[in-house]
């Protein structure tokens, strides 16, 4: 008679789970922060959508084409802020002191929701030129360096899909993001250093400020709401790119335990 094999497991987490959770329920992988910022979010969204769409009125010369400002202008901030980001933790990770993968996760995390905004925002600047100029594209200056950046980073996530160890990995990519991050001062400046059809800033030049009342405060209000979405997106992603690590290293049920036991914090 045949003796039964016993099934080894590399993680024994994976039982002791079974103990913290009933049969057939779902844990939560949330924490009290993220469901905060989560919350904010929503509430900061539907403001947005509040005054963007009734409260703030109607611009006198560009009529309620004014209104797609409020969305162009929150996923440009976002854009810059997360290639920021994608550049100052990939030289965290460089710098030998602080040299952690999870300065090359934020880093991914941070640039691919900085490549969906400025899709978006290339996508909403189609829509108000449309309105504006009568064309969904012009070889404009700042149009045509924006497009060129979102190129760039695109394939700076070509690059961190490469072969190799998460180490070759995350310096290839972060040299690739440090010189990428260059592009930035050379988009924001395109309509001074190159006078096009793009109009200049409306509020970041002081002397002449152009949005008053609820539309400059509709402005603010999408610049807070779109920086807690990135808040968000960049933990819950930076999280799932460090589950993908696990996975590779030490298999399946470490990496969803490493991502359950999150949850507990």
């Amino acid at each position: 008679m045949a003796t039964p094999k016993t099934q080894i497991t590399d993680s024994p987490a994976e039982y002791s789970d079974t103990k913290r959770a009933p049969l057939g329920r779902v844990r939560s992988t949330g924490t009290p922060f993220t469901r905060t910022i989560g919350i904010a979010t929503i509430v900061s969204m539907a403001t947005l959508a509040v005054f963007g769409l009734v409260l703030s009125p109607a611009d006198v010369r560009q009529g309620d084409s004014v209104r797609i400002l409020y969305i162009h202008v929150g996923t440009v901030w976002i854009a810059y802020v997360a290639f920021t980001v994608t550049a100052v933790s990939s030289a965290a990770y460089l710098w030998k002191r602080t040299r952690s993968l999870t300065w090359d996760r934020f880093a991914g995390a941070s640039a691919e929701i900085g490549v969906l905004f400025m899709a978006l925002t290339l996508f909403a600047g189609s829509l108000w030129g449309r309105l504006s100029w009568g064309k969904f594209w012009v070889w404009d200056a700042r149009v045509t360096s924006t497009a060129f950046m979102f190129i760039t980073y695109i394939g700076y996530l070509a690059v961190r899909g490469l072969g190799g160890s998460h180490q070759q990995r995350a310096k290839r990519s972060a040299v690739v993001a440090l010189l990428a991050v260059l592009q930035i001062p050379l988009v924001h400046f395109s309509v001074k250093l190159w006078r096009g059809l793009h109009q200049d800033s409306s509020v970041a030049d002081r002397t002449h400020v152009t949005l008053q009342g609820l539309m400059l405060f509709s402005l603010f209000v999408s610049l807070i709401a779109f920086s807690l979405l990135y808040l968000w997106l960049l933990i819950h992603r930076q999280r799932v790119l460090a589950m993908q690590d696990a996975l590779d290293d030490k298999g399946l049920d470490y990496a969803l335990q490493q991502r359950r036991d999150e949850g507990d914090l």
